[in-house]
C-alpha cells in the first residue's frame, strides 16, 4: 500500500488516499471512492529470491547516471565479429566509415561533457569519495554546462571547485591541501573558482566543522577508534567556547586528535600531524593551549607528559647500563690470555 498525501478525494475532499496492487486501482479511505483504476503495474513480473537471482533475471541495462555524457544509455557500432569476412570489400569499408562518423558525431556539449567527467572520475577515486558524491558533482556540472558559466574558465577548477562544495555538504569534506594535489591547481585558484560557481548555481552549503574532519585526519594518522571518540568529544564540548570560535575547523580537528591521542596513550608528534592534516606545527600549537585551557586539563596532560619523560629517561638509562655491561663483558674476554683459558678448563 502506498499512501498519497498530497491529492485530495473528488467526492469528500479527504487527502487520505491508498492504491491496492493487486487490483492496480487509487481509492479514498473515507468514502472508499475509486478515484482510480487500471493502474499499470511497473514492477517484474518475475520473483527472485536472492540478490544473484534478480540480476540474472534483470533485462534492463544499466541505471542512468550523471556520471557518463550520455547518461550511460547512448549506443556505439562495434568492432565487428568474426563473421565480417562474408561481407564484400565495399560493405566493409562502408562499415569501417559508419563506425568512424559515429564516434565524430558529437557536439560541443558533449565533447566537454566526455573530457570533463573523466576528469571528475579521476579526482574522486584519488580523494576516495562516495558514489553519491561523484553523482551530485556530475549533475551540477551538467548544469553549469547547460547555463554556459563554465565557458572561458579552467573545467579543472570548476570541477574542483564542485567537488568542494559537495563534499562538504555532504558532510565528508576535503582541505583545500588535498584538492589542490589532487587536481594541480592552486589554492587561490580552488577559491576563485568556488565563489563564482556557488553565485552561479546558488550554492548554499553551511561551513564544515571539526568534527566532520576528525574521522577522515583518524584514519590517515592510523589511529583507533577511541582516539577518534575521544577528539570528536574535545570539540563537541569546546564548540561554544569563545576560545576558538572564529578558529579554522582543520587546526581545532587537528590540536583535537593530539590531546586525544594523548590521553588514550597513543601520543602522535605534531610534525606528522602536521603533515597529514596540511596546517603547521604553531597552528596546532595555537589550538591546543586554547582547547586545553577551555577544558581545564592543563594538569591531567601535564602529569601524562612527565609521567611519559620518565618512562623514557628510566628505559633510556637501563638500556645504557645493560649496553655498559655487555662491553665490559666483552672487554675482560678480549684481556683473558690463552693460559687462562686452559687453566679455566
Amino acid at each position: 500500500m502506498i499512501m498519497f498525501e498530497k491529492r485530495k478525494c473528488k467526492y469528500c475532499g479527504n487527502d487520505e488516499l491508498k492504491s491496492d496492487d493487486t487490483g492496480g486501482m487509487i481509492y479514498c479511505t473515507k468514502c472508499g471512492a475509486i478515484l482510480e483504476e487500471n493502474e499499470i503495474d511497473m514492477q517484474a513480473e518475475w520473483r527472485s529470491f536472492s540478490s544473484e537471482q534478480q540480476s540474472s533475471r534483470t533485462r534492463t541495462g544499466a541505471p542512468i547516471t550523471f556520471t557518463k555524457h550520455d547518461k550511460g544509455i547512448s549506443t556505439e557500432i562495434g568492432k565487428g565479429n568474426a563473421e565480417m569476412y562474408k561481407l564484400t570489400s565495399k560493405k566493409r569499408n562502408q562499415y569501417y566509415r559508419l563506425r568512424k562518423w559515429n564516434k565524430r558525431i558529437m557536439n560541443s556539449k558533449e565533447r566537454n561533457l566526455n573530457y570533463s567527467l573523466a576528469e571528475l572520475e579521476r579526482q574522486v577515486s584519488y580523494l576516495m569519495l562516495p558514489k553519491a558524491i561523484h553523482e551530485e558533482v556530475a549533475r551540477l556540472y551538467e548544469k553549469a554546462v547547460k547555463k554556459g558559466v563554465v565557458r572561458g574558465r579552467s573545467i579543472e577548477s570548476i570541477i574542483t571547485a564542485l567537488i568542494y562544495a559537495v563534499a562538504r555538504g555532504y558532510g565528508v569534506p576535503r582541505t583545500i591541501s588535498e584538492l589542490s594535489a589532487a587536481s594541480g591547481i592552486e589554492k587561490r585558484e580552488i577559491g576563485r573558482a568556488y565563489r563564482y560557481i556557488s553565485r552561479q548555481l546558488d550554492l548554499k552549503i553551511l561551513p564544515a566543522t571539526s568534527k566532520q574532519y576528525i574521522p577522515r585526519f583518524v584514519s590517515l594518522l592510523g589511529l583507533d577508534g577511541k582516539v577518534e571518540a575521544k577528539a570528536k568529544e574535545i570539540v563537541e564540548t569546546t564548540k561554544n567556547s569563545k576560545i576558538i570560535s572564529g578558529k579554522g575547523p582543520t587546526g581545532v580537528a587537528a590540536a583535537a586528535i593530539y590531546i586525544a591521542a594523548v590521553l588514550e596513550s597513543k601520543k602522535q608528534t605534531q610534525r606528522d600531524i602536521a603533515d597529514i592534516v596540511g596546517v603547521t606545527e604553531v597552528t596546532i600549537r595555537n589550538r591546543y593551549k586554547d582547547l586545553v585551557k577551555s577544558l581545564g586539563i592543563e594538569e591531567q596532560l601535564e602529569k601524562i607528559s612527565t609521567e611519559e619523560e620518565v618512562q623514557v629517561e628510566t628505559d633510556g638509562t637501563q638500556k645504557k647500563r645493560r649496553r655498559k655491561k655487555i662491553i665490559s663483558k666483552f672487554k675482560s674476554s678480549q684481556l683473558k690470555s690463552p693460559t687462562d683459558f686452559s687453566s679455566d678448563e
